[in-house]
């Protein structure tokens, strides 16, 4: 392991982006923002609850390498703690500041919200310390996922709309089928480590062919209810563009490349994230959020 100081300070920033887990992090952030607006929050509420959803994930994502140190260590020496390049302490440091500045934001936007913040940061943590490496770690996903719409909505409204009772279920699906994909990304490192993930027990061919149905229950499920309303051309080409994302995402994390398998489950994220907006705005245009 080379000594924190032999890396230049561009690399070292860069380390540091990638502790946080850039890519969900901001995606998640995004989200958030964008569904707040849809919800009718002004640019501003809007921006402190995607920059809070923003701080809590990099707060999670920090952990999660924290606690995957000995994992990680000579098996992906990529992660920016076993290569070096971010210390135990820092990293520490990145874990509490994202927790108090994403909870302290949640705060100043309400009671609610903040439940809602905490009630997603424990699934997030309990992913890290306690699930990850059994075969309950679908759950935070499945839990976790969902509470980022109503963590939009309540942030910006003050309270979760009727047709939320259809959301939320779709999101446990897509939740779950998160956590298969991106079980698949390392399943070789895992299996070798013999941490029996779901997709490690489901064997990769088995663990997509799940995802696969579970994320079809979601698209089903979206494209059916954005029919029955009558949605407005604009929500269905957003859910289109995150169908086609989706189907791409579950092509590349068929590979025996784990790069690829990388992409596969950020293009699969991404497409849910836009069939959820394409959702959202389909009922907010139809006066039903």
């Amino acid at each position: 392991m080379p000594p924190l100081g032999s890396a230049g300070p561009a690399t070292r920033i860069g380390a540091l982006i990638r502790l946080g887990h850039p890519f969900p992090s901001l995606l998640d952030a995004v989200v958030t923002w964008a569904l707040a607006l849809v919800a009718g929050a002004m640019p501003s509420r809007a921006a402190t609850l995607g920059v809070a959803m923003f701080a809590l994930q990099v707060s999670i994502g920090a952990l999660n390498d924290l606690t995957d140190i000995d994992l990680d260590r000579g098996r992906k020496r990529g992660k920016p703690i076993p290569a070096g390049l971010v210390g135990e302490g820092t990293a520490r440091v990145v874990v509490a500041g994202g927790l108090a500045v994403g909870l302290g934001l949640s705060a100043a936007v309400g009671p609610a919200t903040l439940g809602v913040a905490i009630a997603g940061t424990a699934t997030g943590y309990a992913y890290d310390l306690r699930l990850k490496a059994t075969a309950w770690a679908w759950l935070p996903f499945a839990i976790g996922l969902p509470l980022l719409p109503v963590y939009a909505w309540v942030g910006a409204t003050g309270q979760v709309p009727a047709p939320f009772v259809l959301l939320v279920p779709l999101g446990v699906l897509a939740g779950a089928a998160v956590a298969l994909l991106n079980g698949l990304v390392d399943v070789e490192r895992d299996r070798a480590a013999a941490v029996a993930t779901p997709a490690v027990r489901l064997g990769p061919v088995r663990a997509r062919q799940v995802a696969a149905v579970l994320l079809a229950g979601v698209a089903t499920g979206v494209v059916g209810s954005l029919a029955a309303i009558g949605a407005a051309a604009i929500a269905w080409a957003i859910s289109l563009v995150g169908l086609v994302s989706m189907v791409i995402g579950l092509i590349l994390v068929g590979s025996s490349a784990a790069d690829r398998r990388e992409r596969g489950w950020e293009a699969a994220a991404v497409g849910l994230a836009l069939l959820a907006a394409g959702w959202a705005v389909g009922f907010a245009g139809q006066g039903l959020l």
